[in-house]
């Protein structure tokens, strides 16, 4: 692109000095000294620390106010505001050649081209080659400072409405969980609900013992209502299977093979997330028993996260579910709708996870404890009415999700335009007057040249000579040859 006046085209190397962090060993990890810092404790995915007591150069030594560039993982750009700390590998610590907070935005508006060179498998990670070398359009140091002042007026403006949509996002899901655990114990859901409590409701439960629920503490329900054990109100409870990898088909076939990832946190079933299928032969005889319908409602048994509850739709006539998947299907005393609703209810959840096994970091129900999980069951007509309030205030929950989610991408456009802006010369004019990039790059080169120079003169000092060397030059010099040529040097 042509560049505005007295701006110059440059590397991204030429910018600062980039030091990467220091390799720290477990051996080297200690409870008290230097937090080091971790990409986990720039992106806020981890807050812990481990320390570092020994000593350290001050080249890897961290300072409230740093430039941090990660490099590797989660590619971002950070100002370090905690005390003085260890900086880990794949993280740079930059001494900027120019205005700081400039540079700052200027990486963070280059993160997408640096993310289109990453490397690597597992872990992706920028070379320091492609990290230097990118190109960059550069301003004098005086638009510099013209444009960080003006882009972060704008940018202070845009976070503070994205934190709110932050705020709100973080509320939905705890507002949603909270409000159907309410309505599925019976619980008022406004201020004139009334609710009379009543020490009849686990009447059904006397005599029935369980090695998972203590069936004698579940709480007061409405009048009306009676816990039940979820086999004493269903017509079958039963768990997946899941067939040969060869028997499977990916994308098209006869019968739709419902994974844990085909069910949505929302409640529904996704089935154009990555669909697979099994013929009718393998549906009708080796998967006989994890055969489901339109209504049955499926639970998954295997997280994190449990809890993903959805009832089968009629798409098809016939489904499939895998082992991680547990089917109820609905008697005359329970409505499917309000089944789905108490399995998604925090209440109910949480006494499932009480109980679930916890092998590597997942969590497994067995098939015995949805057998045995007890269900608050109020009469027929009020369970109906009850799913459809719950229905019509979760899709105003689902209304007010998509619009947080368009929101979200909306601020992230305009980050993405200001910043455009920024760095095309859009955001402020440009004053004929400033000392032109081509030579503030021409003084950091030569001062880095300069530098570059010390260092070498340093290295090339001659070593000392030994002793009798010494000795034997301290003999006076022989003298000069009889020539009238100059003595050569």
């Amino acid at each position: 692109m042509p560049l505005p006046p007295g701006w110059a085209w440059t590397r991204l190397g030429d910018l600062g000095n980039y030091i990467n962090g220091r390799g720290f060993k477990k051996t080297e990890w200690s409870k008290t000294g230097r937090p080091i810092i971790r990409i986990q404790n720039l992106t806020g995915s981890g807050t812990s620390f481990n320390h570092y007591a020994g000593d350290l150069d001050a080249q890897h030594t961290v300072h409230s106010g740093d430039l941090l560039v990660s490099w590797a993982a989660t590619l971002g750009v950070y100002i370090w505001r905690g005390q003085e700390a260890a900086l880990n590998q794949h993280i740079f610590k930059v001494e900027p050649f120019i205005n700081r907070s400039f540079l700052r935005h200027l990486i963070d508006y280059k993160i997408r081209e640096l993310m289109s060179a990453t490397h690597g498998s597992g872990m992706v990670h920028v070379t320091r080659s492609a990290f230097d070398e990118l190109t960059v359009a550069l301003p004098s140091l005086a638009e510099q400072h013209r444009i960080v002042e003006a882009l972060e007026g704008h940018l202070s403006h845009l976070d503070i409405a994205v934190d709110g949509v932050a705020n709100v996002k973080r509320r939905i899901r705890p507002l949603t969980d909270a409000f159907v655990s309410r309505i599925t114990l019976g619980l008022p859901i406004s201020i004139n609900s009334r609710t009379a409590p009543s020490r009849d409701s686990r009447r059904l439960l006397a005599g029935l013992s369980s090695k998972r629920f203590d069936y004698e503490l579940l709480p007061d329900l409405p009048h009306g209502w009676h816990w039940r054990r979820a086999l004493d109100i269903c017509d079958s409870i039963s768990s997946g299977s899941t067939p040969k990898a060869h028997l499977m088909h990916p994308g098209s076939g006869d019968i739709p093979f419902l994974k844990v990832y085909n069910i949505t946190q929302d409640g529904r079933i996704d089935f154009t997330n990555k669909p697979t299928y099994v013929d009718v032969e393998t549906h009708e005889n080796q998967l006989k028993r994890s055969r489901v319908r339109p209504g049955d409602v499926l639970t998954n048994i295997v997280g994190p996260p449990l809890g993903k509850t959805a009832v089968v739709p009629k798409q098809h006539s016939e489904w499939n579910i895998n082992q991680a998947i547990v089917a109820f299907r609905a008697g005359p005393e329970i409505h499917p709708g309000w089944l789905a609703l108490t399995l998604r209810s925090r209440f109910i959840l949480e006494m499932l996870q009480r109980t679930a096994k916890a092998t590597a970091g997942q969590f497994n129900v067995a098939l015995s404890t949805c057998r045995e999980l007890p269900l608050p069951v109020p009469p027929v007509t009020t369970q109906i009415e009850l799913v459809a309030q719950a229905d019509e205030l979760l899709a105003m929950n689902e209304r007010l999700t998509a619009q947080v989610a368009s929101l979200s991408m909306r601020s992230q456009h305009l980050r993405q335009a200001l910043l455009s802006h920024a760095f095309t010369g859009r955001l402020v004019p440009q004053d004929p007057t400033d000392e032109p990039a081509s030579v503030l790059l021409d003084r950091i080169r030569a001062e880095r040249e300069a530098q570059s120079g010390s260092k070498a003169g340093k290295a090339r000092r001659a070593p000392r000579r030994p002793r009798k060397a010494a000795a034997a030059d301290a003999s006076p010099p022989p003298p000069p040859a009889a020539t009238s040529d100059p003595a050569t040097t």
